[in-house]
């Protein structure tokens, strides 16, 4: 499945659970030798009983990933698809419980509430200092305002902001943005566990137009356009100087069904 061009390969794993290694993971998620995904999602039971369901979330490069918005929206149809109901549900994520909402083609899903605000920050980077903003919706991301995404320097800043000291021990997800007018924006980004720019990121263009309302005022709903040209849209309320009912809304499509040799 893909979400705005973040895809993933999604198993159902309700009767019986697969435990994957690390490196079955990274066969599957291998362009050239498996697959090919930015992420793998394996549905579950919920066993804490505080939710429908449960994921196990897992980047490309084998590590555990907390939270996905792009992942969720293509994990609520996979449910819908696996259950034969179409009815809103919940699942059991380790960033928290998330609801999956259905409108047509379209899937809105709630991301817990953002923390760790922190603006206008100045950084050291090789190509001089920049300011950079960061924001955690469920996983840590950095965002550079830039004036023309196409030339972003992502390549070369995405590695080198990852991994920067300041976002110790674990880095971050680093993300440029670009204004395209009011309450609009568009995002490239660098993702951690994929260690390469993707079609799109969910929480990363989540944490991007909230950043957006801090630095440019923008009002909620916000559009955001991603590299694969797909447009999303977050809502949220700010509420005692932070930001609650989060919600990112976006296409989930599917690509095909299989089976593979692990």
């Amino acid at each position: 499945m893909n979400g705005a061009g973040n895809d993933f390969v999604l198993i159902d794993g309700r009767a019986n659970r697969p435990k994957l290694s690390r490196e079955q993971i990274i066969r599957l998620c291998d362009r050239h030798r498996g697959i090919g995904a930015d992420g793998l999602i394996v549905l579950t039971p919920c066993e804490s009983g505080k939710a429908d369901w449960a994921w196990e979330f897992f980047n490309s490069d084998g590590s555990t990933g907390e939270m996905c918005g792009n992942g969720a929206r293509c994990f609520g149809r996979f449910v819908q698809r696996c259950t034969g109901d179409d009815r809103n549900f919940s699942f059991e994520t380790e960033a928290g419980v998330i609801e999956a909402h259905f409108k047509g083609e379209q899937v809105t899903v709630n991301l817990t509430d953002p923390h760790g605000l922190r603006l206008n920050e100045n950084l050291a980077l090789t190509n001089g200092p920049q300011t950079v903003h960061s924001l955690n919706t469920g996983v840590p991301h950095a965002i550079l305002f830039v004036p023309d995404a196409d030339k972003a320097m992502v390549q070369q800043l995405g590695p080198e902001l990852r991994r920067h000291p300041h976002f110790g021990p674990k880095g971050t997800n680093v993300n440029f943005v670009q204004v395209l007018g009011p309450n609009s924006i568009r995002v490239r980004t660098f993702e951690r566990g994929v260690e390469g720019e993707t079609l799109a990121c969910g929480t990363g263009v989540t944490a991007s137009a909230i950043i957006a309302s801090q630095v440019h005022q923008f009002q909620p709903p916000i559009k955001v356009r991603v590299l694969a040209g797909d447009e999303l849209a977050v809502n949220f309320k700010q509420q005692d100087g932070g930001f609650c009912a989060v919600s990112l809304t976006g296409p989930a499509d599917f690509a095909f069904d299989g089976t593979t040799q692990i």
